[in-house]
């Protein structure tokens, strides 16, 4: 797998999809905090796949690599500018952070094994992996409406086991609640709130959206959307109305040297 035009280096070309992303992914302070506290103790710490720096946190000395040239121009002005590189080859001499971190990316790298061992190589200490467990990738209620484009999903991200196995080390796994008004929206901080998938924006700052085609797209929007209008939604999921979190696919996985 070769990078686009833009230098988006996995499957989602972010030239295409992520002009908008920094407007609505923006980062939740509650996912941030769970964060944070897995890196307490870092001063240094290499953040891959940084993107637009949703989960930068001002605490850590953070550099940042992100391949995307789209993705490193919407980078606030308050955070570094982030160094065009891949997970599998970062510029770093061995040891060269207390610690590394990388969200919602892995699933998009081209070699995950690489991209990880690469982690491993320049941290000396905690590796932190934030993404989705594929086994419950398709427990979401979005497959009944976009079933290939949920199936897709889940086979992007590696399982639970294949990460640990390649960082080593002593290894805890986290399961990360989504609030109801999460501002990061990615597919399921929408669990309560489905009428956000009908808007273009909301779905192009998920990258699931752009591995099927146009016209299966607009199938399932006009699913959903009909499901929603006519009370169907409701009736199967309206209980997640009021439902102050969730426990989706959304996983912190944190290994540290033995």
């Amino acid at each position: 797998m070769g990078r686009t035009q833009d230098g988006s280096a996995g499957d989602a070309d972010y030239g295409r999809i992520g002009t908008g992303y920094a407007g609505y992914r923006r980062p939740e302070p509650r996912i941030a905090a769970v964060i944070e506290q897995a890196l307490a103790g870092a001063k240094t710490l290499v953040n891959v796949g940084a993107g637009t720096g949703s989960y930068e946190s001002q605490a850590f000395e953070v550099t940042a690599v992100e391949p995307s040239a789209t993705m490193r121009a919407q980078r606030p002005a308050h955070l570094s500018p982030a160094i065009d590189a891949v997970a599998e080859a970062l510029p770093f001499p061995d040891d060269a952070f207390d610690a590394a971190m990388t969200t919602y990316s892995v699933h998009q790298w081209s070699d995950l094994k690489a991209g990880l061992r690469e982690m491993r190589r320049v941290a000396r200490g905690p590796v932190v992996v934030v993404g989705g467990d594929p086994d419950r990738v398709r427990d979401y209620w979005l497959a009944e409406y976009a079933p290939e484009m949920m199936e897709i999903e889940a086979r992007r991200y590696p399982t639970i086991g294949e990460i640990a196995e390649t960082l080593g080390g002593i290894v805890e796994v986290t399961q990360i609640p989504i609030p109801f008004d999460c501002t990061d929206g990615f597919i399921e901080a929408y669990y309560g709130r489905p009428e956000a998938l009908l808007d273009p924006e909301a779905r192009k700052a998920c990258s699931a959206w752009s591995l099927v085609d146009e016209q299966r797209a607009a199938r399932y929007v006009e699913a959903l959307s009909e499901a929603i209008e006519s009370g169907a939604w409701d009736a199967r999921h309206g209980h997640l109305r009021t439902q102050p979190s969730f426990d989706g696919s959304l996983v912190l996985i944190k290994a540290t040297p033995a």
